[in-house]
């Protein structure tokens, strides 16, 4: 072997295998230099690739590569975990999938009224529900912070059904109402 290569004078004095590995050293080094000359500086922007500064071309290969179609919901989950959105889509998660959080039975007879800071307020179909309910206050906790998380939420307020209002409609009396009924 010349001195062209690289290796010079180590590779005219070895033999074997000592002279198969100052050529594959020398191979290397030529083609990191040739790299090192292709690559663009760290700077330039619009990668698309993860950051690494190299856009990625050509044919992606058999494996898994940044520019494969991802599935919306790997794509969500990332922008939720970069905006630090957590905290309002577990919040949201309680209100949206109700029915999934505490079971098909307790949600056709309640439903989820308001949620702030850590306490869920529950309005029961009945007031025989909203009792139910008021017993079965930690078993729910348990349930929603299995499904959304913990500390989404910490407390339930649970009430009954809202009193019928006689304030509006076709018979409404004004002032004081009728006293002889209710009292």
């Amino acid at each position: 072997m010349s001195a062209d290569g690289g290796a010079g004078g180590q590779a005219e004095a070895a033999s074997g295998p000592e002279l198969a590995r100052a050529v594959l050293d020398a191979a290397l080094s030529r083609r990191q230099a040739a790299a090192r000359a292709r690559r663009t500086p760290s700077g330039a922007g619009g990668d698309g690739a993860g950051g690494s500064g190299r856009r990625l071309r050509g044919y992606s290969g058999p494996g898994p590569d940044p520019r494969d179609p991802q599935p919306l919901s790997a794509v969500l989950n990332r922008l939720v975990k970069a905006r630090g959105w957590q905290q309002p889509a577990a919040e949201a998660t309680v209100f949206g999938a109700w029915e999934r959080v505490v079971g098909a039975e307790v949600a056709q007879h309640s439903r989820p009224v308001k949620l702030e800071n850590g306490e869920l307020t529950v309005e029961a179909r009945s007031t025989a529900w909203a009792t139910q309910l008021r017993l079965l206050a930690g078993s729910l906790l348990k349930q929603i912070a299995q499904e959304v998380g913990h500390n989404v939420v910490r407390k339930l307020h649970i009430h009954g059904p809202a009193a019928p209002s006689w304030s509006k409609g076709p018979r409404r009396v004004r002032g004081r109402g009728p006293r002889d009924t209710y009292g």
